[in-house]
């Protein structure tokens, strides 16, 4: 009788062991599942092509090598990488970093190839001075025959105060024509890149969205368009995602950085996620250089960049 007792008490405890395992299992299943969404969610691909400068974490990488540098960016799930510097490198230098790029599959953003704050170059006639540019281009294409790059960035240089504004744009148009000659053999695309005079860099010629997509649609050319830095934008216009909209065809790349202090997003006023989802719908597939600093110093502050751009990835 106590053997049958035992038998019936081990069986009702197996059972209900068992149907607890059942209820339990979905819920087990689903958090695995949750955590491993999780963790891709932390170092997965990001969604967007977010390209840190190399070098911006460098404190935490423990090296200023570019190809460390660019090694730490992939394993956090960035997908390009930009190099404002690059056309400084020595030429084994620019080698080694294209090479890498293309092992891990990674973009190249637009490198700065003319970018003169102090001179009138563009909005003049001048033919000496349209032979220095145009030279200038030329070793920007030799650059990007060595890296793969298929971005180069040009600020049109200063205002000239002694012309009317109508004539200017007339001959950064036509500059900008001859340059398109010298990009298209290549496939190198010049992206014209708007500052801000309020806070940064007065006395430049090329300030606003509008002006520049006014501007690349007179080129008309596909080697001719706009990189938009919303920090500089958010300061001199606001108005930001119809601003992209209005002339998203015009658009190659997107410079960041939020605004008060040029710093990771979230550290100032732009909605950073809205703008990010919104070019996502768009099937926006450029770099958005990470050209800003840091809110927080050393390694924290990489850790806080890192954590910016997963938070604002989420949408």
């Amino acid at each position: 009788m106590d053997q049958k007792k035992n038998s019936r008490r081990g069986f009702i405890q197996k059972a209900a062991i068992a149907a607890a395992a059942a209820v339990a299992a979905p819920t087990i299943l689903k958090a695995q599942d949750q955590g491993q969404r999780n963790k891709s969610a932390e170092t997965g691909p990001f969604k967007l092509k977010y390209a840190p400068s190399i070098g911006m974490f460098r404190e935490t990488v423990g090296s200023s090598d570019p190809i460390d540098n660019i090694r730490f960016c992939n394993e956090q799930g960035f997908r390009a990488i930009f190099d404002n510097g690059l056309m400084d490198r020595p030429v084994e230098e620019q080698q080694k970093i294209a090479a890498e790029l293309s092992r891990l599959g990674m973009d190249l953003g637009p490198f700065v190839l003319y970018a003169d704050f102090g001179v009138t170059s563009f909005v003049t006639s001048d033919p000496e001075k349209r032979t220095l540019l145009l030279d200038r281009m030329k070793q920007g294409v030799e650059v990007a025959k060595r890296t793969n790059a298929k971005w180069a960035l040009v600020v049109p240089g200063r205002y000239d105060e002694s012309l009317h504004w109508d004539y200017q744009t007339a001959n950064v148009i036509e500059n900008l024509r001859y340059c398109a000659g010298i990009f298209e053999p290549a496939g190198l695309t010049m992206v014209l890149e708007p500052l801000n005079t309020l806070h940064d860099h007065p006395g430049l010629f090329l300030t606003r969205i509008p002006q520049a997509y006014l501007i690349c649609r007179a080129v008309n050319s596909p080697y001719i368009k706009i990189v938009n830095d919303l920090y500089h934008q958010q300061i001199t216009e606001g108005n930001l995602i119809p601003n992209i909209e209005a002339s998203y065809s015009e658009i190659g790349a997107f410079h960041l950085g939020d605004n008060p202090g040029r710093n990771e997003p979230t550290s100032g006023e732009i909605n950073y996620k809205n703008i990010f989802k919104f070019l996502f719908e768009k099937g926006f597939d450029g770099t958005l250089c990470m050209e800003h600093g840091k809110s927080l110093p050393g390694k924290v502050g990489d850790a806080r960049v890192i954590a910016a751009y997963r938070e604002m990835d989420s949408f």
